[in-house]
């Protein structure tokens, strides 16, 4: 019988163990404290900050949020990090993506601090990923990893396919995945992308398969191996009969008859994500002290 990988019930058990850390700060002093920017009213994005809004709150974690119009400027971006960097009582700061088009992600994200970048994407810590050395991991592929390590699921010796490049899943999780020494490194580990020939030739191959192309039900049953583990990390939106219905990049029904264990679509790997996002904004608070 398929194993389904329940992110859900993980991390609310992960935000029942933060609660006991934020609690025991709090005692000493510190109350843990992310700052949110959110640019324009990109309808996702609304869902996302109000998701992570609650999580936090829920834990003891306090948020700032600034809403700014889509036709702000870099320089008021760049300014509200310059005071969040110096602001002693905030310890994690999240860029909330994607940015209006006019603004250039690379230059926003590079002005975070790397102590406070609880969502592992300035290039300092995407470069330490390297040496398994960053200050935070980025939050979905630690929350790929911590999820199959919940459902003791092999990673040393495996071989893990990952579908999908990606600068937020894709590269970082490939290398964490690579890292020697490690709980959970020692997989051998194959990308595929969009200029990859015959893909499925690659999938067919893998004991752990990750999807994270961002294209709805793109994964077929012919395209898995039998007992394969199966991570969908694709979010997308469809019409169904005049209907918005939410799938993965992978084609749960069929998929899951053959594979050992599979994420549901949401309820997998969404929820790991906000959690690890306050797992590493309590660990940015720790570290102030």
């Amino acid at each position: 019988m398929t194993k389904i990988l329940d992110g859900k019930s993980l991390a609310e058990r992960i935000k029942t163990n933060l609660n006991s850390e934020v609690a025991l700060l709090r005692q000493k002093g510190v109350v843990p404290k992310l700052g949110v920017i959110l640019v324009g009213n990109y309808p996702p994005s609304l869902i996302y900050v109000k998701n992570k809004e609650n999580a936090c709150r829920k834990v003891g974690i306090e948020t700032e949020t600034i809403r700014l119009n889509e036709n702000s400027s870099l320089t008021t971006i760049l300014k509200i990090i310059d005071e969040w960097n110096n602001d002693r009582n905030l310890h994690g700061i999240l860029i909330q993506l994607p940015l209006p088009s006019h603004i250039p992600s690379d230059e926003v994200l590079a002005q975070i601090n790397p102590r406070k970048d609880v969502d592992g994407l300035h290039p300092f810590n995407f470069g330490r990923i390297m040496a398994g050395e960053p200050y935070f991991y980025p939050c979905t592929p630690l929350g790929i990893i911590e999820l199959l390590k919940a459902n003791e699921i092999k990673i040393e010796g495996s071989n893990v396919v990952i579908i999908g490049r990606g600068e937020l899943v894709g590269k970082p999780l490939a290398n964490m995945l690579l890292r020697r020494n490690s709980e959970w490194g020692n997989a051998t580990v194959t990308v595929c992308h969009t200029k990859t020939k015959d893909i499925a030739q690659f999938s067919r191959q893998a004991d752990i398969l990750i999807v994270a192309i961002g294209r709805p039900e793109f994964l077929k049953k012919e395209m898995i191996k039998p007992g394969a583990v199966v991570v969908d990390v694709g979010v997308n939106r469809i019409e169904v009969s005049g209907a918005t219905k939410l799938v993965g990049d992978v084609k749960f029904d069929e998929v899951a008859c053959l594979a050992s264990a599979i994420t549901p679509v949401p309820g997998g790997v969404g929820p790991m994500t906000v959690a690890m996002l306050l797992k590493n904004t309590v660990q940015a608070a720790k570290k102030s002290l």
